[in-house]
């Protein structure tokens, strides 16, 4: 599946939910950071995956559900990779060129598991505890 293809199966609610993986996510974030500048990616990933999440009747728990912490980290890991290394023909070629970034361990870079996995992280960002995040993405 291209990019418009995931995007649009993705905002229309029809990409089959197993085919919602770690590294779907990932290209769904790189695709709206590669269009968008970083607070409307940002707003864009997080009104999507909560509508995809209704749609598919995903369950809120601590672990699974829309994580608002885990979700701005991945944007602003996925942003300053792109910066680094991009700009990339699609969000396939930048998986291939970042696959530290296609497992959720990468967070536990800059959060512990004690802080990233509590109903406040969840909720609201949360800042690391472990190392920081990377700035200056606007």
């Amino acid at each position: 599946m291209n990019d418009d293809e995931l995007l649009e199966a993705f905002v229309s609610c029809k990409l089959p939910f197993e085919q919602w993986t770690h590294r779907a996510h990932v290209r769904v974030a790189y695709i709206y950071a590669s269009r968008h500048g970083f607070r409307s990616a940002l707003d864009q990933v997080r009104t999507r995956i909560k509508a995809y999440n209704k749609a598919t009747g995903t369950p809120e728990a601590i672990d699974r559900g829309y994580h608002e912490t885990m979700t701005r980290a991945f944007m602003t890991l996925i942003f300053a990779a792109n910066r680094r290394t991009g700009p990339h023909a699609s969000s396939d070629e930048f998986c291939e060129a970042h696959p530290e970034l296609l497992t959720k361990l990468v967070l536990r870079e800059h959060y512990s598991r004690e802080r990233i996995m509590t109903w406040e992280a969840k909720q609201d960002f949360v800042e690391p505890d472990l190392r920081p995040l990377p700035k200056s993405l606007e």
